[in-house]
């Protein structure tokens, strides 16, 4: 009797079954929060912040439910600011337009990632604006 009831509560915590891979997908908040903080780890590194993400994601996107959709998300993201950095570059020669779009990249670059982290915290689906679909 004790082992049912241990399996029971083992299976409660995974609550949403994914119909394309038929297997059971738990519901993990923390992780969604923390892969879209590790973004962040571009401040200290300089690359961390695609690669991080791109291995919480590729690893488990058939385990969490939302991580799929998520990380895609923030895939794309990282990506388009990387093609915006490299659009900026020479128009830095155009009147220093580059160096104020390098500014706004790194506010949107911080900013947003803290949002969306909240927001899926929340249980919400997070939206990262000016992101290319890469990744669909």
């Amino acid at each position: 009797m004790l082992l049912i009831c241990n399996i029971l509560i083992a299976i409660s915590s995974y609550k949403y079954i994914n119909q394309n891979y038929l297997t059971i997908m738990r519901q993990d908040n923390q992780l969604l929060v923390i892969t879209h903080l590790s973004q962040l780890a571009t401040l200290l590194t300089g690359f961390g912040g695609l690669i991080i993400p791109l291995i919480l994601w590729l690893t488990q996107k058939e385990n969490v439910y939302n991580m799929d959709e998520q990380g895609k998300r923030i895939i794309n993201f990282q990506l388009s600011l990387i093609v915006y950095a490299i659009i900026c570059i020479p128009l830095i020669l155009f009147l220093g337009l580059g160096i104020l779009g390098f500014i706004v990249l790194g506010i949107i670059s911080v900013v947003f990632p803290i949002v969306n982290a909240i927001k899926s915290s929340n249980g919400e689906l997070p939206t990262y604006p000016l992101s290319i679909n890469f990744i669909s």
